[in-house]
Formats: structure tokens, C-alpha cells, sequence
């Protein structure tokens, strides 16, 4: 009698990788025609890597790493780029008749049946993640193709370098259009490409620390930069100052948002791409790493009527994620919401958006201004600069309008004195400010390959120190999900500094910071290291992380 086969969803919360209640509302939210698989990745309750080791036991189909596979390139030849993408299919190698494929589904006999027919073989599957499908096939297929062409003699005619940097079938177009679907494949927020002495260095942002891509020949680095510009509708015979442009590109059926800026150096100009994935833009404010305490805080004072509420952090740090989320949450039919950015980066329905445009007076001040005319109920200033943009905005919160924005300091407590450097009149300062939070970035501990080991003497102090117990601390070993580096994705550590009416008699009285500091305490502030700490006790992210980026008094 053959075996019954279980469900996917009962394997999973059986496996203990899923609650019943977590199953029950992936079943709810599921579409007609979406898979249960897909719907637990989305939310996040599962990883890839655990999907396929319950699929794995569920079909009985082996499953396979491609991070260190030797691939044969020959066969890439039977299954097209194209097919391959569409697919999620990659050739393994050929045994006798059989022709072995990693697929992402193999469940998927449309496309097993397509290879049987486009190829003559029959088709043994075996079962890889998507990512590493999708790096596989952007890392080994049309790999260094060209090149030779690139090299070209650099007195070619005009005509001939046009032609070169607009054909689609061109080198240089294959190979930044590879550039970019590598990146959106790894996740990466930022490319750089840096000309050097002798060569060009490519390299990716991932999860905030950049590693080297690929090197290339020094003299592909004109065409290359004349490419980008071309996307970004620069001035490609100017190499003397900086520029900046946006592209909006659809990669892989995936559209893509990037934001280009062009520096002159010693060797060349360098190019800086941050990508925008407006696919995955974080916009429910419970998805972005608050702690109980911290949530109800930050959704205080963006439910107040009026006052300022600012965001700091050093460049990179998510602060503009956390403003869009906010909006996200108050954006409604009956409020009026304008915002002012340089550049505007997600485009969100419901709300005005208005871009700086320095060249013709456009300035956030200026801006500012005008939006006040317009009956605004919430007002979003994408960064606080000068002292006349900040008196606006201070202005405009004292007349009844919620303001959010950001501010480049240290910690919350910090961007008090950095206002009342601006020039800004204390009094001003404590009437104005409801709220402050101070935002980080630190990376997770990869899930597919974390483990529990004991803390370090070292670590037991640091958290001692802040009044804390430890007991086990979790690490990755490194896999080919995370590129062995133990570390996949980042989540955001936070300081909700809530201003309150001893504070405010603090600042009005220009005493120091260090009673501040008292009050936040007093007030059971949580501080970014004790924040990070918290997310290390739930094995979230390690002590080193919390460390790289937060002071420990």
C-alpha cells in the first residue's frame, strides 16, 4: 500500500520550524495559484535553505549547494541563458542518457518536460535554492565574454565608441547589465567601481561591508563609466566635476531603482551606484527591529498631532526606511501629507513628494516654505542641514503640523546640542522636539548555519557591565547562503529618546548634557548597546556587531 505523503505546511511545523498559528495565517494570506513555500519565505518564518531540506524529504529528491560546484560550461550550451532564468534551472552534468539539472521547483514538469524535448536527454532533478540558482547562472554564464572586444584600439572613431556603448548586444552593455543582476542577486545596497593605477576594481556593499566583485583591465574603464552615464542621462564628455543621475531599470523582471554618482579622482572617475529594490522596500513599521518599549514610544509620537520627530544615524543606516514606514502608517484619506527629499527614493501613493532642485533655488527651506501654504497636516523634511531649514521646521511644528526628519549625529541625546549649535534658540529647541530616535544597522547571524556556543569572558563583562546575564550566544559557521561569512541580512537596533517636561526645563536652561543622560535613564531609556545586546540575547545578531557600531561607556 504506497505511503500517504504529507503536507508541506504539517512537515514544517512537525520539523518545529513553524508554529500551527504561523501556518494558519500563511494558508490565510496565500493568493489562488501561489505556493505555501513561497508565502513562509516571504513573511520570513522559514529560510530557503530549511524549505528545501523538508522538500528534500518530502519528494525524495536530493538537494545540492552550488556555492563551490565545479560546473562544466559546456553544457551551458543545451539550456539558454534565457530558458535557465525563466526556469530557475542549471545544467549539473551528463551521465550516460541523463542530463542532471538543479531547479528551484522541481515540481515544475512543464519546464522538465521542455528540456526533454529542447535537449534529448532525460532530465534527472535535483533541488537548489533560488539564490544559489540565480548566482550561478549570473556568476558562470557569459562570463568575461567579449572582453577581448573591449579592448578595442583607443583610437577607435566616435562613431565606433557610440556604437559600443548604446547596442544592447554590445560587451560593455552585457557586462554592466551583468554587474547590476550579480548585485540585485547578493543583495547588495551599493556599487562602487574605483579606477586605479592599473586596473579597475569593482566591489559590492553587502549587509554594509564591501568586498571586491571582480578586477578589471584598466583600459575597459572609459567605456564602462561612458555606459553608466549614458543610463543615467549624464554629460559623458564632462569628467572634470562630480554628477548625479538615476536610472530605473528592470532586472530580471524585477524593477530596480539606482541612484549614480560620478567623482573625479587622480586615476579616473569613480562611480558610486547605490540600488533602490523596489520590490523589497520595508514598509510596516513592526518589520523593522522596535522592541515592545521602543514601538509603543515611536508610535506615540508619530500619532501626536504635532511637534518634530527626528531620526539620526550616520549615512547608510536606514534612517530613510524608518521614515517611509512611519508615513506608511499614518498615511490616510483624512490627513494632508507632504513630503520634500534630495532625491525622493520610494514613491509612495496617497502622499506629495517634492524633489530639491538646487539649480533653480529649490532648497529645502524654500521648499519648506511653500509646502506650508498647502494646509499640511504631516510635513517629512528628508534631512535637516542648515539653520534655516531647521527654523522652519521648527516654526511648523509650533503652528500645529507634525514634522519628521532626519539628523547626521552620534546618539539621540547628542542631536539636542547639535540643533542648539545650528544656531537655534534653546527655548525653541524644548518646545518643539517630541521625540528622537537614535538608528543603527548591525548584521544578522546567518539562520542557515548558526549555531549555540558559550559566551567569551569578554562578552559576560560587556553584558554584566550593563546589568545583563548571558548564558549562550549563537554564531554562523559560514555556508554558501551567507558566502561564508556567518552573517546574512541586517536588522536595525534602536534609542527612543521621548522628551519629556524635565527635559525640556533641562534644555531651556542650558545645563549639561550629562544630566540629560540622568533624565533618559530615570525614564528607562534603552540605549543602542543595550538595544544590541538584547537582539544578541535572542540570537539575532553577536556581540562583535553590536560592538562595531555602538560605544560601550
Amino acid at each position: 500500500m504506497p505511503q500517504e505523503r504529507k503536507r508541506l505546511g504539517d512537515l514544517l511545523v512537525e520539523a518545529g520550524l513553524i508554529t500551527a498559528d504561523q501556518l494558519q495565517s500563511a494558508l490565510a494570506e496565500k493568493s489562488p495559484g501561489q505556493r505555501l513555500g513561497d508565502v513562509l519565505l516571504q513573511k520570513g518564518y522559514i529560510t530557503e535553505q530549511q524549505l528545501i531540506e523538508v522538500l528534500e524529504f518530502q519528494l525524495g529528491i536530493p538537494h545540492l549547494s552550488l556555492f563551490r560546484y565545479p560546473f562544466d560550461t559546456k553544457l551551458f550550451s543545451l539550456v539558454p541563458k534565457e530558458t535557465a532564468k525563466r526556469n530557475l534551472v542549471i545544467p549539473l552534468k551528463i551521465e550516460g542518457e541523463k542530463l542532471f539539472v538543479a531547479m528551484a521547483d522541481p515540481m515544475d514538469f512543464f519546464a522538465v518536460d521542455d528540456l526533454r524535448l529542447s535537449t534529448g536527454f532525460q532530465i534527472e532533478t535535483i533541488i537548489a535554492t533560488k539564490d544559489d540558482i540565480i548566482k550561478a547562472i549570473n556568476k558562470y554564464y557569459d562570463v568575461d565574454d567579449g572582453f577581448e572586444e573591449l579592448a578595442g584600439s583607443d583610437a577607435s572613431a566616435k562613431a565606433d565608441q557610440e556604437e559600443r556603448i548604446t547596442n544592447t548586444d554590445s560587451p560593455v552593455v552585457r557586462l554592466v547589465n551583468q554587474l547590476l543582476s550579480n548585485a540585485v542577486a547578493l543583495k547588495a545596497s551599493d556599487i562602487h567601481i574605483d579606477p586605479q593605477e592599473t586596473k579597475v576594481v569593482v566591489r559590492y556593499r553587502v549587509d554594509g561591508v564591501l568586498r571586491v566583485e571582480r578586477v578589471l583591465p584598466k583600459h575597459m574603464q572609459n567605456v564602462l563609466t561612458a555606459r553608466i552615464k549614458i543610463m543615467a542621462n549624464l554629460d559623458i564628455t564632462e569628467s572634470r566635476i562630480p554628477q548625479d543621475g538615476r536610472i530605473k531599470a528592470n532586472l530580471d523582471l524585477h524593477p530596480v531603482d539606482l541612484r549614480i554618482s560620478t567623482l573625479p579622482t587622480v586615476f579616473g572617475e569613480k562611480v558610486v551606484m547605490r540600488i533602490l529594490d523596489l520590490g523589497s522596500s520595508l514598509n510596516d513599521i513592526n518589520q523593522l527591529g522596535f522592541n515592545k518599549l521602543n514601538l509603543n514610544r515611536f508610535t506615540s509620537m508619530i500619532n501626536r498631532p504635532n511637534g518634530i520627530v527626528l531620526i539620526t544615524g550616520p549615512t547608510g543606516s536606514g534612517k530613510s526606511s524608518t521614515l517611509y514606514a512611519a508615513l506608511n502608517k499614518i498615511n490616510s484619506e483624512e490627513v494632508n501629507i507632504i513630503t520634500i527629499e534630495d532625491p525622493v527614493e520610494f514613491q509612495i501613493e496617497g502622499i506629495s513628494q517634492i524633489q530639491v532642485n538646487q539649480n533653480v533655488g529649490m532648497t529645502f527651506a524654500a521648499g519648506l516654505r511653500s509646502i506650508l501654504r498647502q494646509d499640511p497636516n504631516i510635513i517629512m523634511v528628508g534631512e535637516i542641514r542648515d539653520r534655516e531649514t531647521v527654523e522652519v521646521a521648527i516654526r511648523a511644528s509650533l503652528t500645529g503640523h507634525l514634522v519628521l526628519s532626519t539628523l547626521h549625529t552620534n546618539d539621540s541625546i547628542s542631536s539636542v546640542t547639535r540643533l542648539i549649535d545650528m544656531g537655534v534658540e534653546p527655548f525653541m529647541v524644548a518646545s518643539s522636539i517630541s521625540g528622537i530616535v537614535a538608528q543603527r544597522l548591525v548584521r544578522k547571524v546567518c539562520r542557515d548555519c548558526s549555531e549555540k556556543q558559550a559566551p567569551t569572558k569578554r562578552e559576560i563583562d560587556i553584558f554584566a557591565k550593563r546589568g545583563m546575564k548571558i548564558e549562550m550566544v549563537w554564531r554562523g559557521r559560514g555556508c554558501s547562503s551567507c558566502n561564508m561569512t556567518g552573517y546574512r541580512g541586517r536588522i536595525a537596533i534602536h534609542e527612543v529618546l521621548t522628551i519629556n517636561e524635565d527635559m525640556r526645563r533641562v534644555i531651556m536652561n542650558e545645563e549639561s548634557i550629562t544630566r540629560l543622560r540622568e533624565i533618559a535613564v530615570q525614564n528607562k531609556t534603552v540605549f543602542l548597546i543595550d538595544d544590541g545586546l538584547l537582539k544578541v540575547k535572542q540570537g539575532l545578531t553577536t556581540t562583535e556587531e553590536v560592538l562595531r557600531i555602538a560605544i560601550s561607556e
